[in-house]
């Protein structure tokens, strides 16, 4: 299966919080190498090619501030992730370069939500998704499978956009409803349950779109 391979760099000194990005960005489909210092950072930036960078501030050897400084004229977009939650903190990352800033602590959906939005942006995402037995192309907003294409409403083709960025990462029904309606959430989970049951048969995925107890639903799909 073809994901958008993009190559994205962790810098974070925390283990733990790099190496959890870094299974979900895996998870779904990107290429991620980590790196626990800005010395690292620089020599990594300096020889490899990347399509982002998740960059925190508060980093030995060389802070992220001066990364960023060291990254702007690259054209390589960042997204800093940092516990430092001060305006006068965010205004310094964005002034200096960063395309995002995301707080810590933060849930793995955002920031999967931050990334495809900043690849978006910086033309970096790409047009077309081959994943399990579907293709799918965004600027058309065709779904097919082999010379078949599926029809489904807009709410549907949303839906499986969100899942398929989404890809093994388990999705509250709220999350679905707000994301995909644009409303809050009233606790009434007839909408987002029949719009999932009528994707998972149109696509034949009732073994891949599957519901999570007490939470929501989940796409599985082996990397």
């Amino acid at each position: 299966m073809n994901y958008n391979m993009i190559n994205i760099l962790i810098v974070e000194d925390e283990k733990n919080i790099s190496e959890l990005i870094k299974i979900n960005l895996t998870d779904s489909g990107y290429h991620c190498i980590c790196v626990y210092d800005g010395g690292a950072a620089a020599e990594l930036i300096d020889s490899g090619s990347f399509d982002l960078i998740l960059l925190d501030i508060m980093l030995p050897v060389i802070n992220g501030y001066d990364l960023l400084e060291y990254i702007r004229p690259r054209d390589i977009p960042v997204i800093c992730i940092t516990a430092r939650a001060g305006v006068e903190d965010r205004v310094k990352g964005l002034r200096l370069g960063a395309d995002d800033y995301l707080v810590k602590p933060f849930e793995i959906v955002e920031l999967l939500a931050r990334v495809e939005s900043v690849l978006r942006r910086n033309k970096k995402s790409d047009r077309f998704y081959e994943i399990a037995d579907i293709s799918i192309d965004t600027l058309s907003r065709t779904v097919n499978r082999g010379e078949e294409t599926i029809p489904l409403t807009l709410k549907e083709y949303e839906l499986l956009l969100l899942f398929v960025r989404s890809r093994n990462i388990a999705l509250f029904r709220e999350q679905i409803y707000e994301k995909i309606w644009g409303d809050d959430y009233m606790g009434d989970s007839r909408t987002v349950d029949l719009h999932v049951q009528r994707l998972r048969k149109k696509l034949g995925w009732e073994d891949k779109i599957i519901a999570v107890y007490k939470v929501g639903y989940r796409f599985v799909v082996n990397p």
